[in-house]
């Protein structure tokens, strides 16, 4: 099987043999990355560098965000590599995007014949790399395993327990992941890590200060506005839900930066919330941002209000208060500490843990220390490097 001479680059054309002749002339180890939507590249960009040391580091974009601020600005704000091949599936149905994915990938799969594939995260792009490899025979490697909200009605969490079911090297960022992953008794390498995107925040706070005009673009001043995502499916999906949420954010009445994922500004217009939104004074409806932007703009904000996993961590480790609007959370050593609080899309809850909520627990590292990626490699080249 074999995908459509379009979608590969030329740099992937020219890669299709597994032993690479680099440098002293030794044949490197083939790392392949499968990724295709934000929280994939953020965490591709913190492994990339190690990676790359020591194999030889293929990259493919399933294509899964194609919108550029989603996809291509972070490639470029992050400092990774073009991808070696872009598949260009784009958008669709959950079944239908998952199908299209795994056909693709299996196709380059068979080209570039890796030693090692490696998936991030709970994306579709996710389960589409593993189920692609496993059938190959091919190891997988899955950063961020372990993590569990026990909700199988989110397509997260089915992406996150098939994957890890099928890895064979799973790196977990806190303890409680390990937890779940030995209570589930998978048969892959279990090993806590930390998290990798300890690594790349870390990287990225002091460029994104230099660099990031958001806060001068928006009018906005340090600490006297509130941050907010909306891009889960239960949340947009649903016009009780989304509307719930909207008429909490309106009632803040606190400026509010609401960058607009592309699946929320569809569902805003088909529910007829957009113009509630632009037609009120404290919303601040912008286009999805770029990850520098996107930092900078946590780590100013008064309190973060989402639905994203990714955000609750990165609020926690920034030190600003989190409030999330799901019931769950896979992230729930934010709640234990403290500077998470899970309100779902209830108006009246959200509205008061805005004035309310202001944690003074001191945190806990219960990330590590920033130095995942380098720990990551280092077992990975252990186990396969020749």
């Amino acid at each position: 099987m074999t995908i459509p001479k379009n979608v590969l680059t030329d740099r992937a054309m020219n890669t299709q043999t597994k032993n690479h002749q680099v440098g002293s002339g030794k044949d490197l180890t083939v790392a392949l990355s499968v990724v295709g939507a934000r929280p994939n590249f953020i965490k591709l960009a913190a492994l990339h560098k190690p990676l790359a040391r020591s194999f030889k580091h293929v990259i493919v974009h399933t294509g899964q965000h194609y919108d550029f601020e989603m996809s291509k600005i972070f490639f470029e704000h992050l400092k990774i590599p073009k991808p070696n091949c872009n598949l260009e599936v784009g958008s669709g149905p959950q079944g239908y995007q998952l199908g299209k994915m795994i056909k693709r990938v299996e196709g380059f799969l068979i080209r570039e014949t890796p030693d090692l594939v490696i998936v991030y995260g709970d994306t579709n792009s996710t389960l589409a790399g593993a189920l692609a490899s496993v059938k190959l025979h091919i190891p997988v490697a899955h950063i961020e395993a372990g993590l569990r909200s026990y909700d199988m009605k989110m397509p997260e969490e089915v992406n996150r327990v098939l994957t890890d079911r099928v890895s064979q090297y799973l790196f977990s960022p806190t303890k409680t992941a390990v937890k779940n992953l030995n209570k589930e008794h998978v048969q892959g390498k279990i090993n806590l890590s930390g998290d990798v995107m300890v690594d790349i925040l870390k990287d990225s706070l002091k460029m994104a200060q230099e660099r990031s005009k958001a806060l001068d673009k928006l009018e906005l001043e340090r600490k006297k506005y509130i941050l907010a995502t909306v891009h889960r499916a239960e949340n947009t999906d649903t016009k009780q839900r989304l509307q719930s949420v909207v008429q909490a954010l309106i009632g803040i009445k606190e400026t509010v930066v609401f960058p607009a994922h592309p699946r929320t500004l569809k569902a805003l217009q088909k529910f007829n919330l957009y113009n509630r939104i632009r037609a009120s004074r404290n919303m601040k409806l912008t286009e999805p941002l770029g990850y520098l932007d996107f930092i900078n703009l946590e780590r100013n904000a008064n309190k973060i209000i989402t639905d994203s996993g990714g955000v609750q961590k990165e609020a926690y480790l920034l030190g600003i208060p989190c409030i999330t609007l799901r019931d769950r959370t896979e992230w729930i050593e934010t709640v234990r500490e403290g500077w998470n609080i899970l309100v779902d899309v209830n108006r009246d809850a959200i509205v008061g843990s805005v004035r309310k909520f202001n944690p003074e627990k001191p945190r806990q590292r219960i990330f590590g220390k920033g130095k995942a990626s380098e720990r990551i490699v280092e077992i990975l080249h252990e186990n396969l490097a020749r």
